[in-house]
Parts: structure tokens; C-alpha cells; sequence
């Protein structure tokens, strides 16, 4: 069985675990402090969403991130944008050597409130995926998914027509290797748009203000844009 670990306990990291434990692999979701996740309690004081999801999950494991990168070949990072380089550190380097690590995260500063902006080094002429390859050399790096809400990322049958998803990375193995992937989840090739190597990854990050602006009109996440020509 084919092992995926999901960096990321949020709606995101649920989402994709769910799906691929349904699809067969064989999974493990990655968080800083395992106790502390599933004690903290909700707002009103019951269990929160996470220790809730957790039960009705048990087929897929749980771990620290360490733990969690350690457990496979493929990792998702569906870790909140600002603080990703930290949980990829907390998940080690020589965890993270020569695997395939999908980038899921958008680099959004919630600091001033909604809707949020883009961190300033991580946006224009950098990236948070290609500051993730600098810290990781020795890891592959792919962008993809970052563009819509997590349900149409691993179900794009959920709104009809053709709309597309963007990928891009250094590596062409690991990016042939992640549109197998995007494959079961349901997208078409024909949907799928290779924008080449990972500085592309600015241009699909950047779409995250125009997002936001979107779901606020709409007051609905389920969208997702396609190419006319």
C-alpha cells in the first residue's frame, strides 16, 4: 500500500486524508504537539473539530511532523502559508531528502485581518514554494492545488464544467508523478495546465488575493476559474 503523509490538521489536511485513505494509500496526518491537538478543546468547550475528525479516522494515523515525513515517500504540505517553513523544519531535512513533497499552501498574512495580503518576501520575485526548495535542496518540490477551495482540490467534480488547476516544479519526474496523483483524485489532463518550473509558483500564490475577493462576493468557496481562447 501506497504511504502519503499529510503535513497540516486544518480543514485542508483533513480533507486530502480523508480522500486518500478512501482511495487506498495508506496515511498519516503530521502535527507539532499530538496530545496537545487532540486535548485543547473546542470554543465551546467540547472536543475540538480536530479530535472529533480524529475519531471518526482512526485508519489514519497521526504523528508529529517528524514523525509524519519519516512515514512516507509522498508528503502534502497543507500547512497554513506563514508558518510552513517551520513545520518542514520541525519536520527535519533528512526527513524530507529525496522525497516528493507537494505545496499546497498559500503564504497569507492574516495580521491586519480579512481578507488577508501576501507576505511580502514570499511574493513578486520569490515564493513560498521556492523558498521551501532552497531549504530543502535535496527535496522535490511541486506547487499545485493552491488555487481553489480544498473540496474541488480532490474532487473537481463537485462544480460543473471544465476548470483547471495549475502545477509547476523543477523536477518533471516528481511533477509526472503528481498528476498521477491529481489523476485519481479526478482531474482531467486536458485541465490540468504545467506553467514549468517552481518560480511559477508566484503567479499561482498571487491568485489568492483575487480568491478571497471572489468568495467574499459570492459569499460561496465553490469556483474555481478556466482558460478561454
Amino acid at each position: 500500500m501506497k504511504k502519503i503523509a499529510v503535513l497540516g490538521t486544518g480543514s485542508v489536511g483533513q480533507t486530502f486524508a480523508t480522500r486518500l485513505a478512501g482511495l487506498g494509500y495508506e496515511v498519516m496526518v503530521g502535527t507539532r504537539n499530538v496530545s496537545e491537538k487532540l486535548s485543547t478543546p473546542g470554543k465551546d468547550g467540547a472536543k475540538n473539530a480536530f479530535a472529533t475528525w480524529h475519531e471518526s479516522n482512526l485508519n489514519i494515523k497521526l504523528g508529529t511532523f517528524a514523525e509524519t515525513a519519516a512515514f512516507a515517500d509522498i508528503v502534502l504540505n497543507t500547512t497554513k502559508g506563514l508558518n510552513s517553513l517551520d513545520a518542514l523544519k520541525l519536520a527535519t531535512e533528512k526527513n524530507l531528502e529525496n522525497k516528493l513533497l507537494v505545496d499546497i499552501a498559500n503564504p497569507l498574512d492574516f495580521s491586519k485581518g480579512m481578507p488577508p495580503c501576501l507576505v511580502p518576501e514570499l511574493s513578486n520575485t520569490n515564493s513560498l514554494a521556492e523558498e521551501i526548495q532552497k531549504t530543502f535542496p535535496k527535496t522535490k518540490v511541486v506547487k499545485t492545488l493552491n488555487t481553489m477551495w480544498c473540496g474541488l482540490m480532490v474532487d473537481p467534480s463537485l462544480i460543473k464544467g471544465d476548470h483547471v488547476n495549475y502545477i509547476c516544479g523543477n523536477d518533471e519526474t516528481a511533477k509526472s508523478t503528481v498528476k498521477l496523483l491529481l489523476n485519481e483524485f479526478g482531474w482531467k489532463n486536458d485541465n490540468l495546465i504545467d506553467l514549468g518550473d517552481l518560480s511559477a509558483a508566484r503567479g499561482t500564490e498571487a491568485v489568492l488575493p483575487v480568491w478571497l475577493r471572489i468568495y467574499g462576493a459570492k459569499k460561496s468557496a465553490a469556483f474555481n476559474f478556466n482558460i478561454v481562447s
